[in-house]
């Protein structure tokens, strides 16, 4: 079972954190698994992307263009800027909130209209939905990331008792309840669309 997984999104939205209940969950299948962030100036609200790749070997921790069979978006740019790492058939998750990058604050540049049609042309089966309402509805704004990572879990064979140990295992105990309910938020919408 070989699957390379892109979590992109901007500083401070937890892709790390998603990135190691995924690995939580392949090592505990007995995978390799191997994890890689990229980030620009995570700091400032910059671009970051986690690379999350399990297998039976896994030699290199990077994902090249074309090769992700999912991929989790954040944040609605983030999303676009790397739909053309997923293979053809690949799938994406698109969270439509608008975190502006620093060009955008300065007016250097303007936040491109119509990012989810363009993901849906390319995609068509992506499930695109703004998730800070339902992370802010389980307690916290910065559950976004677990939101997302719900919506994300139709796509993996895992179970819903693997997903539960993991979150218990990754998430400090007294944020736990808060990301369960996050994640159960998610995944809620994952089956609706799935249910349309």
């Amino acid at each position: 079972m070989n699957c390379n997984i892109l979590i992109a999104g901007v500083g401070g939205q937890g892709t790390l954190l998603a990135s190691r209940i995924l690995g939580h969950i392949y090592t505990g299948r007995g995978l390799d698994v191997k994890v890689s962030e990229v980030h620009g100036m995570s700091q400032r609200g910059g671009s970051v992307v986690t690379y999350v790749r399990a297998g039976e070997n896994v030699a290199s921790p990077l994902i090249t263009p074309g090769e992700a069979d999912l991929l989790i978006a954040f944040e609605e740019l983030e999303g676009l800027r790397w739909t053309h790492y997923l293979k053809n058939d690949g799938k994406c998750v698109l969270n439509t909130q608008r975190i502006a990058p620093m060009p955008v604050i300065t007016g250097a540049a303007v936040y491109p209209d119509g990012i989810e049609e363009s993901v849906k042309k390319s995609f068509p089966d992506a499930l695109v939905f703004n998730a800070l309402p339902q992370a802010e509805a389980a307690g916290s704004a910065k559950a976004v990331n677990i939101v997302m990572l719900g919506a994300a879990s139709l796509q993996l064979p895992f179970s819903e008792s693997e997903w539960d140990e993991a979150l218990r295992a990754c998430v400090p105990e007294r944020f736990l309840d808060m990301n369960i309910k996050a994640f159960n938020s998610g995944r809620d919408t994952a089956m609706k669309q799935d249910n349309t």
